[in-house]
């Protein structure tokens, strides 16, 4: 009898050290938060640095921030699970939850609205003003692109737009009179110098959309509570605070029931992009 619960005890012993190595093996050496390239990648490592170390001081591991030449390939290395946690506008988050079974965990307090800015003395009052001219936007997958697009052509304007890599070069763009008109969203805009934003005017302002979502990599499902964790710590911070305050972004919050579903129609255009 003592033999028999000797070896059931050595038995237990090898499953839960076995399964030790797996939740182990699941935790990688470094720890990849991709952020959608809303602006230059320097200002993205600027920006994403208090939360880089929040993270990395949880996680006991190095966390890295990463992020992509334009949105169609961050949708791309997202849908080829590049990222640990992927920060990216509503309707990719939705592209992530339905097509790469990434998580989603939150997303900022203040609305996301996407912009359209012409120069402060621009005759121009609406799209049609605008056909025959040249518009700057982000990649043809970034939202404030594809929202837009369709307002454009809502006014019967189903000109092309010129794409650009990052909102900072749509507002020098427009300042310098080579574009018409740019859009980007308002928390971008709001990230420009005063001295900028004292130069343009909004032609239009879109209704609150699902903003920049934070997703959960489905393999990092077992660490959920530690990074949930991790985000509250550094909500509730100083670096935290002052994060929210410089960028306008006013806290996190959940989201709201079937707010990424309603991303789907400009989710659908991504993923038929991506084919």
């Amino acid at each position: 009898m003592q033999i028999l619960q000797a070896a059931r005890r050595l038995l237990l012993g090898l499953a839960l050290g076995c399964s030790s190595v797996i939740a182990l093996a699941q935790m990688p050496t470094v720890f990849h938060l991709g952020i959608a390239p809303h602006t230059s990648a320097r200002v993205i490592l600027e920006m994403y640095q208090p939360l880089r170390l929040q993270l990395e001081k949880a996680l006991g591991i190095p966390v890295e921030v990463v992020t992509a030449p334009d949105f169609t390939e961050f949708a791309k290395r997202m849908l080829h699970q590049d990222y640990d946690i992927a920060i990216t506008t509503g309707h990719q988050a939705r592209l992530a939850q339905t097509d790469g079974e990434y998580q989603p965990l939150l997303t900022y307090s203040a609305d996301f609205r996407a912009v359209a800015l012409v120069v402060g003395g621009s005759p121009l009052k609406n799209a049609q003003d605008l056909i025959g001219k040249q518009v700057v936007g982000l990649s043809t997958t970034s939202l404030v692109t594809l929202w837009g697009q369709h307002w454009m052509k809502q006014s019967h304007n189903h000109d092309s737009l010129r794409y650009v890599s990052a909102s900072d070069s749509v507002a020098r763009l427009v300042l310098s009179g080579e574009a018409a008109a740019g859009f980007m969203s308002l928390a971008n805009y709001q990230s420009l110098n005063r001295e900028l934003q004292a130069q343009m005017r909004f032609l239009v302002v879109s209704e609150p959309m699902a903003g920049r979502v934070y997703m959960l990599n489905k393999r990092q499902a077992g660490h959920r509570d530690t990074i949930d964790a991790a985000l509250t710590a550094f909500a509730t911070s100083a670096e935290g605070k002052s994060y929210f305050e410089k960028y306008k972004l006013e806290g996190y919050r959940k989201l709201r029931p079937k707010e990424l579903e309603l991303m789907e129609p400009y989710a659908k255009e991504v993923r038929a992009s991506l084919q």
